[in-house]
């Protein structure tokens, strides 16, 4: 009996995986699109708009938690036919990169901009009362922010940048492009001007300034800043345990292949569940370092060794191993956990929560 051997184009083959995420527009809860027909084979450093490359991940881990029950009939109650039970699925990572993105979804509330303030400020856990916004002028755009003269010193080289409307006492989703926190109450936010820019995700970095502006290392998310904004340092990001928002956003993750063909796994609609235990962060550290007992010195293995060792020979020398005198440096990782939400496919109205594509190497056999 013999047995076919393992085609090696159809085995994907990879060290490492990438994720993907895009907003999803929270009012009508309608995701990003990922058409695998269109954009299935982008370039990974080149993701199609919107979607938001948020670096390589590490311990990625799906479940699909959806039971599958039987009908039984006939005197022996044989099945007579299956279903699905109520559909669940969870999908977990670290993110091996920090920013503002990863720290929101990693925390699942709202995600705050710490707002440069005086030395005179109240404290408080997220920002106190910042330095007063600087009104984005008329000939702004995406990448470049009209400040005027003057304004723009107020904005170094390299400092944080937050840009959007002021808070009007609205009730609902804020935040210019991405919906960034839900107001249900005006005066839970104490009716705060900069409310909006605290957990706005149109953020950059000034990386130029001219006469009147500051060019941005990035475009903002929301692309040209909406008549009426203002912009203020910021000086953090933190996120909470806790509070009542979730967030939302369709998801992407690429198995990038060294071998054999792509494998994109895409999820219309996570919502942010941390849920309960050791989630958040993580410590890998570099190495397995054992620090010396206490009342000695770290030990050295200096190794004696007799060359021509039977031939007679008494010529001997001396291999030093070093020990290591510093605990190894620690990746610190943030820990994701999602539930997937369900989402309606318009081919043929079914309920879905995943989909995974596969694009085979070339000229790999179809099965």
């Amino acid at each position: 009996m013999s047995t076919s051997p393992l085609r090696s184009a159809m085995v994907p083959i990879t060290r490492q995986m990438r994720a993907y995420f895009a907003p999803v527009d929270r009012i009508t809860e309608t995701p990003t699109i990922f058409d695998p027909s269109v954009s299935g084979a982008f370039p990974l450093d080149s993701p199609p708009v919107p979607w938001l490359d948020l670096g390589w991940i590490d311990n990625f881990e799906r479940f699909y938690d959806t039971p599958t029950e039987v009908v039984r009939s006939g005197m022996s109650t044989f099945p007579a036919l299956q279903f699905r039970g109520p559909i669940e699925a969870r999908v977990e990572f670290d993110f091996r990169e920090w920013g503002k993105l990863q720290m929101a979804l990693a925390g699942g509330s709202e995600h705050m901009n710490v707002l440069a303030t005086s030395s005179s400020s109240t404290p408080a856990p997220s920002g106190g009362p910042p330095i007063p916004a600087v009104a984005v002028l008329t000939g702004s755009t995406a990448s470049e922010l009209v400040l005027g003269t003057g304004a723009v010193s107020g904005f170094a080289l390299g400092s944080l940048i937050a840009v959007d409307l002021d808070y009007e006492q609205q009730i609902g989703y804020v935040g210019s492009g991405i919906s960034a926190a839900y107001v249900s109450n005006s005066a839970a936010v104490n009716n705060d001007a900069n409310y909006v820019r605290r957990v706005t995700f149109n953020v950059g970095r000034v990386v130029e300034q001219t006469t009147s502006s500051v060019i941005l290392a990035q475009p903002l998310l929301a692309g040209v800043p909406a008549t009426g904004s203002s912009a203020q340092v910021v000086s953090a990001f933190v996120d909470r345990e806790g509070g009542s928002f979730f967030q939302e956003w369709s998801a992407v993750f690429v198995v990038e292949p060294e071998s054999g063909g792509r494998v994109c796994f895409y999820y219309p609609r996570l919502s942010a569940n941390p849920g309960a235990g050791s989630h958040g962060v993580s410590m890998s550290p570099g190495g397995g370092w054992t620090p010396p007992k206490s009342g000695g010195v770290a030990k050295t293995n200096a190794t004696a060794n007799i060359a021509g060792s039977g031939t007679g020979s008494s010529q001997k020398f001396l291999r030093e191993d070093f020990p290591e005198v510093a605990r190894p440096l620690s990746a610190v990782a943030l820990h994701a956990s999602f539930l997937a939400l369900p989402y309606t496919d318009t081919n043929d109205g079914q309920t879905v929560l995943c989909y995974r594509s596969y694009f085979p190497a070339t000229m790999a056999a179809v099965y």
